[in-house]
């Protein structure tokens, strides 16, 4: 065997979106891409705000001695305090620069955390549908991800969650506005889970952290407000990113913040800070660092994912899809009307690229990517349509 058995397992898993995205592209070679209409990937396609690129621009010039040199392990104090003081209007709490640490991506932030927080055979509750990675990253570092169903509106269900819980559970990972749903969870939901967790941390007399990727908080539609995790419980971090508010997935730029309040700070973010070093992270780019100080308050033009939303929305109940209306994020998570690889496989016959819900662990669903161009929403009505007609003539066979 050439590559660990594990990778191998860790391949199949993994292999839904990466299917598709090659299914794409042998699609798109053969009907050309203007007849492929491919919603799997979830590629932020709105350009940055204007003001990213006069701020790299003008950062790119500056030549003084030390620009490019080493930089503390958790980012430069000034960037950290900026952003310090976004996430203390975001979270309600006053957050200080050094409970900040940028990091490369949500992802890199996510894998510093279970790092610095799991011992082998600690359990991190995650809840479906999620992201398919969170399964890697727990196991990354010798953790074990025990997976919680979410309610029928995927919203948290928090008797299955306390179910779940033990004295092995170290971290309970939420993702919201969520991949691939659109969900955001409720104030009243987050509020009763902090207590939760606290209650079980007290009974275990050891920490169950409350930890929330975020990487689409800014992206929300109809007013929806992302409620705060750090008013919910004092062990509490936030991961996320620029990679969707500012369309930078390609920067590897992103951050971890510490509840102010958490008990034993110092010592959890010294270990945050050494397993961003020892993992090879080191510290988040240095000129994306420089980049987004200076946009704290900038993010792109969301209505256009809120229209595009609008527009697919129209489209699939046309076709006679079932879906919980997303709230945020740019994807819709519609209900498949037969097995979700087999309908995705009658949707590639119309040329329609979706991703089966079950590599989000949630079968019987398909994910829809919006951040697409109108057109392509637009004119996949039609094949839509076919697609629900064909599996119904099945049905009549």
């Amino acid at each position: 065997m050439t590559v660990a058995k594990k990778m191998q397992e860790f391949a199949e898993k993994s292999s839904w979106i990466r299917k598709m995205f090659e299914e794409g592209a042998r699609m798109k070679a053969e009907y050309g891409a203007e007849n492929v209409f491919d919603f799997s990937l979830g590629n932020p396609d709105v350009p940055p705000p204007p003001k990213f690129s006069e701020v790299l621009l003008e950062l790119a010039r500056n030549d003084k001695p030390g620009v490019h040199a080493y930089m503390p392990n958790g980012g430069y104090p000034y960037v950290r305090e900026a952003l310090a003081r976004r996430l203390s209007e975001e979270q309600g709490v006053e957050i200080d620069q050094g409970d900040v640490l940028m990091t490369c991506g949500a992802a890199g932030g996510l894998n510093v955390l279970m790092k610095a927080l799991l011992d082998p055979g600690d359990e991190v509750i995650i809840l479906a549908p999620f992201f398919v990675e969170y399964m890697f990253y727990i196991d990354n570092h010798g953790g074990t991800a025990r997976v919680v169903q979410t309610d029928a509106e995927f919203g948290v269900d928090l008797d299955a969650l306390e179910e779940a819980l033990n004295e092995k559970t170290k971290v309970v990972l939420i993702n919201s506005p969520n991949n691939p749903t659109g969900q955001v969870y409720s104030r009243e939901s987050i509020m009763r889970l902090g207590r939760l967790l606290d209650s079980y941390s007290e009974r275990y007399c050891s920490a169950i952290y409350l930890v929330s990727d975020e990487p689409y908080r800014k992206i929300v539609f109809d007013g929806t407000e992302v409620p705060s995790i750090m008013k919910a419980t004092t062990r509490s971090i936030v991961v996320s990113s620029y990679s969707k508010d500012l369309s930078l997935p390609g920067e590897r730029i992103g951050y971890l913040a510490v509840h102010p309040l958490a008990k034993a700070k110092e010592t959890l973010l010294d270990a945050l800070t050494l397993a961003n070093r020892i993992l090879g992270f080191v510290n988040a780019p240095a000129l994306m660092q420089r980049v987004v100080e200076q946009l704290q308050d900038v993010s792109v033009d969301t209505s256009i994912y809120e229209a595009r939303r609008e527009k697919f929305c129209a489209v699939l109940d046309a076709a006679g899809f079932s879906y919980v209306k997303p709230k945020g994020a740019f994807y819709l998570f519609p209900k498949s009307p037969v097995d979700d690889v087999e309908f995705c496989r009658i949707l590639q016959r119309h040329k329609i690229l979706a991703v089966p819900g079950r590599g989000f662990g949630a079968p019987g669903y398909i994910r829809l990517a919006f951040c697409v161009e109108d057109d392509v929403i637009e004119r996949s009505a039609e094949s839509f349509k076919a697609a629900m007609a064909e599996r119904q003539g099945k049905d009549n066979d």
